[in-house]
């Protein structure tokens, strides 16, 4: 039997690592010869990019909490069983069994010891190779097509074009964010000809562009407003921004991605002192009179951009009145013009509708034929949920793949199969 797991990201590798524990597990598939696919010269791009912030593996909270941070075309629960089966607590053992320490930093997400993904990259494909998994690097997809319950897969590479038949494959070709790590979205063109439908890819976990006043960016541009929460709709979350040229970058407009899309008319309202009420700050203005704007920035300790936001968009009415003054501070409203492009983006939205696929993650009208990862669609915020539901899709991938390898034998148990 033959398995081909086609890229080289986060979901392929640990969709390859868990294939060829039961390719090397005598009695179980010891025929299974898995081969990984990788169109750039190495694996893991994307991942040594992620580990640039220092490798956020995962997130250290209560899986009703984990499931639900996920958005897409899944049906309800169906995150929560996927979690089950990989769990973050997965991750972490896993992790540890590569060699990498791991540990819960403040704010609940998980990280190397080290924080640092080369090590656990380099670990990682060592016992890939152990297992018996052949790379194929430089080897880019180019056409596929599913007849009789096989799989043809045609690849450019060095040497031309070269055609192989497999029994099963795996796609976890990424989504569209980040290009030059090889997540390029030109697979869609391969799956639309086989009648798959792909929602449109969207630019998720990005900054946001607005019609900044000149004096904001001359005055503040690319300084941060620290300890701030941003509100969109009924949903909100505390964090830190950073101003720039086009907009605001930062982990407190990443999150709302989701929500300010399905706005006609973006807007996000910034609460530049989430610790105190209005009656708080108009409380620690009392000793003023005259320039309020000015008093502001001491009597509330605010940083120099949160003060400029203040000086410059503050209502006129608002600028005497040291009550208008302090419900402007707790809701400053940004209008926002749309998202930076997905290339630019941490990762995107969209890709292989859920109701193509089966609950294994194999596309229903093609036997044999998987995907995982951010190829699917499905978003999460930054924060360990990205990483975790690439291992969690290419853990259950990887299980389907199996099972459909074995079929008439009883099924692979999520238990005899821990990485």
């Amino acid at each position: 039997m033959n398995l081909a797991i086609v890229g080289g990201g986060p979901a392929g590798l640990m969709a390859a690592e868990l294939a060829s524990i039961v390719s090397d597990k005598k009695g179980s598939r010891g025929d299974l010869k898995v081969t990984l696919f990788e169109g750039k010269p190495s694996v893991g791009r994307k991942f040594l990019v992620a580990g640039h912030g220092g490798l956020n593996l995962t997130h250290s909270e209560d899986l009703d909490r984990f499931s639900k941070q996920y958005k897409g075309s899944f049906e309800s629960g169906y995150w929560t069983s996927l979690l089950k089966e990989f769990s973050n607590q997965d991750t972490r053992d896993w992790a540890g069994r590569l060699g990498i320490e791991t540990f819960i930093g403040t704010s609940g997400r998980v990280f190397p010891k080290e924080f640092k993904a080369a090590p656990l990259l380099r670990s990682w494909i060592q016992r890939l190779r152990t297992n018996g998994v052949k790379f194929e690097v430089r080897h880019y997809l180019k056409y596929i097509n599913s007849q009789d319950g096989r799989i043809q897969l045609e690849f450019s590479n060095a040497e031309g074009v070269s055609t192989s038949i497999f029994d099963a494959v795996i796609l976890a070709l990424g989504g569209a964010s980040w290009p030059k790590t090889g997540s390029d979205a030109q697979w869609i063109p391969l799956l639309q000809d086989l009648g798959v439908s792909i929602a449109p890819f969207q630019a998720a976990n990005c900054g946001w562009e607005t019609n900044w006043h000149p004096d904001i960016i001359r005055l503040s541009g690319g300084q941060p407003l620290k300890n701030i929460a941003t509100s969109v709709g009924n949903k909100t979350i505390q964090g830190e921004l950073m101003i720039t040229a086009y907009g605001l970058e930062g982990g407190a407009i990443y999150q709302m991605g989701h929500a300010l899309r399905s706005m006609s008319q973006p807007l996000i309202s910034i609460n530049l002192k989430p610790s105190f009420s209005v009656q708080e700050l108009e409380q620690k203005l009392s000793s003023y009179s005259g320039n309020f704007v000015g008093a502001a920035k001491k009597a509330w300790r605010l940083g120099n951009a949160a003060h400029v936001l203040i000086d410059i968009l503050a209502p006129e009415e608002s600028r005497n009145n040291p009550l208008a003054l302090a419900r402007f501070a707790k809701a400053v409203p940004i209008p926002l013009t749309g998202p930076r492009p997905i290339g630019e983006a941490i990762s995107s939205a969209g890709g292989v509708r859920h109701s193509e696929l089966n609950d294994d993650l194999m596309i229903r009208n093609h036997p044999g034929l998987f995907v995982a990862g951010e190829m699917i669609d499905w978003e999460a915020p930054t924060g360990g949920y990205l990483l975790q539901g690439c291992f969690a899709t290419g853990t259950r991938a990887a299980r389907g793949a199996i099972r459909y390898l074995s079929s008439g034998t009883q099924p692979v148990s999520a238990g005899s199969l821990s990485v």
